[in-house]
């Protein structure tokens, strides 16, 4: 069974802290409330550091840990929602200030579940071309851009960060299983600018059916985005152990999207594993979107909670709506 080495992790937080406290300050809300809704307590925000820097330093961590040359990565993978550009891409750029000069790049947007993606993605790369030495997956978001800081229900929930690691191939356990549902994708959205040119009468402008909102801004239906993300989490990790005959109580550490602590007790509940086996850091960092399965994977490396030869879950769901798991050996 083919399946992938993780060399090294990074991460990468901005310096300002933001609690729930401060939150109270600007819209009517209370630590009590967010916390005992959410489990979110504080979270990262980006103080004027642009998407690009946060994945930047995360992937000089990462290459650092792996302790490879970045002239043998052979292609980059970066996952955002919340890039600096229209183009170029966050790869590119990121690309070109770690100088991976041999390295081919990629974006996805695969929100929440970006992280997931990219690393299946990463593996075909490696699995199919014996020239792709090392792959570098990178996760950075600035999600406080498109926050609505009037929004009450929705501002408190986002921080910003960004997480990488470095992949070689590896004859070892591996499974996955990726999906979507279009039909959800007004649930979770920011719109992009719309139409607008010279010669535009609006004669062709066609509805989206998607809600109204405001401006750029997240806009979220918690109540079905709850449901969804309580279904997808354990059906997710159930399909992608499915496939290899997998016991998911043989696993030791299981890291899913941040993005509520009810959501995360459900699914447990759900697929009748221990909540011990999971990693949860959402009450330090709150929903950092695709880059919080990778800033969670780096923390629990470096203390210690994740070791070589640890089976590990990752799962990810998010807007789109997509989701996806992957189980692997570490």
């Amino acid at each position: 069974m083919q399946g992938i080495k993780i060399l090294g992790t990074g991460g990468y937080l901005p310096k300002k802290k933001i609690t729930n406290e401060d939150f109270a300050k600007i819209v009517d809300t209370s630590d009590e409330w967010i916390r005992t809704r959410t489990g979110m307590v504080e979270r990262y925000v980006s103080d004027g550091e642009p998407t690009w820097y946060m994945g930047l330093m995360a992937a000089r961590e990462a290459v650092k840990a792996a302790g490879i040359s970045v002239e043998d990565i052979g292609v980059i993978i970066d996952t955002s929602v919340s890039p600096d550009y229209y183009t170029p891409s966050m790869s590119c750029v990121i690309q070109g200030k770690l100088g991976a000069v041999n390295a081919m790049t990629i974006d996805v947007n695969c929100a929440c579940a970006g992280c997931v993606y990219a690393i299946d993605m990463a593996k075909r790369y490696l699995q199919t071309d014996e020239n792709i030495k090392y792959a570098l997956v990178i996760a950075n978001e600035n999600l406080t851009k498109i926050t609505d800081y009037s929004d009450r229900s929705t501002c408190v929930l986002f921080g910003d960060g960004a997480a990488a690691m470095v992949i070689e191939r590896s004859e070892s356990m591996y499974s996955s299983f990726l999906g979507a549902d279009g039909t959800g994708a007004k649930y979770l959205f920011a719109r992009s600018i719309p139409p607008a040119n010279a010669f535009m009468s609006g004669e062709g402008k066609v509805d989206d059916e998607f809600p109204e909102s405001n401006q750029h801004y997240l806009y979220q239906d918690g109540r079905e985005v709850y449901k969804f993300a309580t279904k997808a989490l354990p059906n997710a990790l159930t399909k992608a152990a499915e496939k290899i005959d997998f016991d998911l109580n043989e696993l030791d550490v299981i890291i899913p999207h941040q993005a509520n602590v009810r959501i995360i007790e459900t699914a447990a509940k759900n697929l009748g594993v221990s909540m011990d086996k999971f990693v949860i850091n959402l009450d330090k960092h709150a929903n950092t979107s695709s880059a919080s399965i990778p800033i969670a994977l780096d923390e629990a490396v470096r203390s210690g909670r994740i070791k070589k030869g640890d089976k590990v879950g990752f799962v990810g769901f998010g807007a789109g709506l997509t989701f996806g798991a992957i189980i692997f050996e570490y």
